[in-house]
């Protein structure tokens, strides 16, 4: 079972969702940090990383081929081929590695090659194994990165996704395939505006999803309401307390500092599993 751990906005708690999740599951479960622009799980996990590089497809033009016919700046949806006139150009930190140019040229005159974009690390310290990945600086595209974190899932019983903040295209990646989004939002004007938009594409992508509210006890109600009256299920509260914002500083996972919050989170797991089988029912 896969569950997604996503937001409209950053800072809302999803590392700390995802690592306590993670905590309480054990070794049926599987971390994936795929925030792959800051990754921050492997930081309350002071262990060795084994890392791996990560290659992309990129595009590259043979101009003695080309006659400029403009299929390929025509596929392209990224806009990251212009053809002006005789000339073809390339814009490599706009390109999403889809190979579509390559294929529809009639005269092989683009070719794909590979280039670094990250690299992948993966650790294991007690019960706790983690799989995340480190876009390259000067990377602008991150969703193969994404795709491939994802692709180096194991066979635990639970796969936990520490999703990127947003709603744009690697927030997308990282949920699209879950079983289950939990989008951690905060009591804010702020945390229910960008709740709204992840809440709308979640809906655009069919996917079931509950929410948690972080520091529940230090805003206003208006985030309940809003899922109230959207018939969304509000799944856990975290209260506002300042031992697990100082244990995070600290690289500390949040149950170290309150331990009887461990039933909640078994709880939510238990939840999130009745849910899925509900939906696949």
């Amino acid at each position: 079972m896969k569950i997604a751990v996503a937001s409209g906005k950053g800072g809302t708690g999803k590392t700390t969702v995802s690592l306590a999740l993670a905590s309480v599951a054990g070794t049926d479960a599987l971390l994936m940090d795929c925030d792959v622009e800051e990754p921050n799980c492997h930081l309350f996990i002071s262990t060795e990383q084994q890392r791996e590089k990560v290659y992309g497809l990129m595009p590259v033009i043979d101009k003695a081929l080309c006659t400029s016919c403009g299929k390929c700046g025509k596929i392209c949806q990224f806009n990251a081929i212009a053809v002006l006139g005789d000339n073809v150009l390339l814009f490599p930190e706009l390109c999403h590695g889809c190979g579509g140019c390559v294929r529809v040229c009639p005269t092989g005159a683009l070719k794909e090659v590979d280039k670094e974009i990250g690299e992948i690390g993966g650790c294991r310290k007690d019960d706790l194994s983690l799989i995340d990945g480190h876009l390259s600086i000067g990377q602008a595209m991150s969703p193969p990165l994404i795709r491939a974190v994802k692709n180096h899932g194991g066979k635990e019983k639970y796969i936990i996704v520490d999703c990127p903040p947003g709603t744009s295209c690697p927030m997308v990646t990282a949920v699209r395939d879950a079983d289950f989004v939990l989008l951690v939002t905060e009591p804010t004007p702020f945390g229910l505006h960008d709740l709204t938009l992840a809440v709308d594409t979640l809906r655009e992508l069919k996917l079931p999803m509950g929410v948690i509210i972080n520091r529940a006890d230090s805003g206003d109600d208006k985030v309940k309401a809003y899922c109230k009256a959207e018939g969304i299920p509000v799944m856990l509260e975290i209260p506002h307390r300042r031992d697990i914002a100082t244990a995070y500083s600290r690289g500390e996972i949040m149950l170290q500092a309150a331990p009887e919050l461990s039933l909640m989170f078994r709880k939510l797991l238990k939840d999130v599993e009745n849910r899925v089988s509900e939906v696949k029912k």
